[in-house]
């Protein structure tokens, strides 16, 4: 289980101070699939980064199983696997087979473990026939697909995700969507962001919504329909950022 406690992050710099995420509540538990959603700016990838252990909290904690993340971050990255979608992580110069191997090498896993895993998620996002092609000559949903698979390779327990399908083309997204279920099969614990309600909908049974930092819902899909009385995600989120309730 993921429990978010009271968690606070703000930024300073010398003209001024900015609270991204603001006393931030709640629980994901194991082989979830959570919804993250928000404006752009509203602290999603904040508080994705401080899940990851890339960010500390400014305030509250983080637990994972228990332990706090962020007093013994080595104990849960190895569990955890991000991606972030305006970040590529990935080595121009070097082919995508190159980069992978490279990744798997600092999670530690065998060459024969690495030669497997690679082989298995590059069959699973069809991207066999550029393995041996330099990641600079890449689209960008090449490189997108190539930065899933990295994300992936060591089987994480707990799957972060911003924006996973941005760059994405129809099937493509269509086959990460039926990874995420696959995912969601296996038990992995999973919170990823999207604009695109119709992912939301189709993969999450609850969602937590985050408005100018602040939590404004947090709960299952179920129960907000009955909240809003509707089952239109996309007008249900827009009067929630309009009214910037708390549930």
């Amino acid at each position: 289980m993921i429990e978010i406690k009271d968690v606070s992050r703000i930024f300073k710099d010398r003209k001024k101070t900015i609270a991204a995420v603001q006393h931030v509540t709640f629980s994901v538990k194991k082989g979830e699939v959570i919804g993250l959603l928000g404006e752009n700016g509203a602290g999603k990838t904040t508080l994705l980064r401080m899940i990851s252990t890339i960010l500390e909290p400014s305030s509250g904690s983080i637990l994972m199983d228990g332990i706090n993340i962020h007093a013994e971050p080595m104990k849960v990255k190895a569990r955890i696997g991000v991606l972030f979608g305006s970040e590529t992580g990935l080595y121009d110069r070097l082919t995508a087979q190159e980069n992978l191997m490279y990744f798997a090498k600092l999670y530690k896993l065998s060459n024969h473990e690495a030669k497997n895993r690679i082989e298995e998620l590059a069959t699973r996002f069809g991207i066999k026939e550029i393995l041996d092609r330099k990641v600079e000559g890449f689209s960008k949903g090449m490189r997108q697909k190539v930065m899933i698979a990295r994300t992936l390779l060591h089987d994480p327990d707990i799957i972060l995700l911003d924006e996973p399908t941005t760059g994405l083309d129809i099937t493509a997204a269509n086959l990460f969507r039926e990874v995420i279920r696959q995912l969601k099969r296996e038990g992995k614990t999973i919170i990823f962001s999207s604009h695109i309600m119709e992912e939301v909908t189709a993969l999450c049974e609850s969602i937590v919504m985050i408005h100018k930092g602040e939590l404004v819902f947090n709960g299952s899909l179920k129960q907000l329909y009955q909240e809003e009385e509707s089952e239109d995600l996309n007008y249900i989120f827009m009067s929630r950022l309009v009214r910037g309730t708390r549930s």
